[in-house]
């Protein structure tokens, strides 16, 4: 979505939007490509996720008439980037 390069969707995070209890829409991460609705794809990266941002992308693919809150779609990039995956990805429970 940000860099609208092709890759494999094993290399792509899938995001998919979210309305909270007070109507609020955000953007969820789904690593494991496995939440209900439909999902957008862009690369796990900070420049690739910041490019979709500027060009409101994400209201685009998700079809939301409100602008998404992108907070922890930017946690989960962040923690990829500085190596903290698997807590991101939800792997460190037993």
């Amino acid at each position: 979505m940000g860099c609208r390069r092709t890759d494999s969707w094993s290399a792509l995070l899938r995001v998919v939007a979210e309305t909270d209890e007070a109507g609020a829409i955000r953007l969820t991460p789904d690593p494991r490509h496995c939440l209900p609705g439909r999902g957008a794809w862009l690369h796990p990266t900070g420049d690739c996720l910041e490019q979709a941002l500027r060009r409101r992308a994400f209201g685009r693919a998700l079809r939301t008439s409100a602008a998404p809150d992108p907070a922890a779609v930017r946690a989960h990039v962040e923690a990829v980037a500085t190596g903290h995956e698997q807590h991101a990805q939800g792997k460190n429970r037993p």
